[in-house]
């Protein structure tokens, strides 16, 4: 089962958060907001925060750019991820994607399930990395952000997490590069 091993020292992450919505702005953008009090709070670095309107080619450059920026190690998306005309992030997310993290949206089901029943099925949560960074596309509510890092990425997300984490894997997530 898996647990915190108090014995490993706890090693803070840089997250970036992108809201994805036509009508958010930094006023009242409460599922970002609910991102960056989690992860603070648990003593990670927010690294960069944007909101960029629901289009296709927008998200993946503000995705691409971070990935690019070595001062970011994982990007948090919220919002798009619906079954509408302008849900466009997961989209988005896999034009950028160099491998994806096919569990990380079965598992979200798994714990939206828990929370919402039924209605989980109409979530697209995915994941994925790219360049070095992990990805994950989360849906635009405040409980929705909440379930997916309480559950599952404030624990994949700390390096004290067994049996295994998304850190300890950091130094070989561009491994393939070195082989060149």
């Amino acid at each position: 089962m898996s647990r915190i091993d108090e014995s490993r020292a706890f090693i803070p992450v840089r997250i970036a958060v992108l809201t994805v919505s036509d009508t958010r702005t930094e006023g009242d953008d409460r599922s970002g907001d609910t991102l960056v009090a989690k992860l603070t709070g648990a003593g990670h670095e927010l690294a960069a925060r944007a909101i960029v309107t629901d289009d296709r080619d927008r998200i993946a450059d503000r995705l691409r750019a971070w990935c690019a920026d070595p001062a970011i190690d994982v990007v948090i998306s919220t919002g798009g991820t619906g079954l509408t005309g302008r849900d466009v992030t997961v989209e988005a997310h896999r034009d950028v994607y160099e491998k994806e993290i096919d569990a990380f949206g079965t598992v979200f089901t798994h714990v939206s399930m828990a929370k919402i029943g039924t209605s989980a099925v109409q979530s697209r949560a995915t994941g994925g990395v790219a360049m070095g960074t992990y990805l994950f596309a989360l849906p635009g509510s405040p409980g929705a952000c909440k379930d997916a890092w309480d559950e599952i990425l404030s624990l994949q997300l700390d390096y004290r997490h067994r049996p295994c984490n998304f850190v300890e894997i950091f130094p070989r997530l561009s491994e393939h590069e070195r082989r060149k």
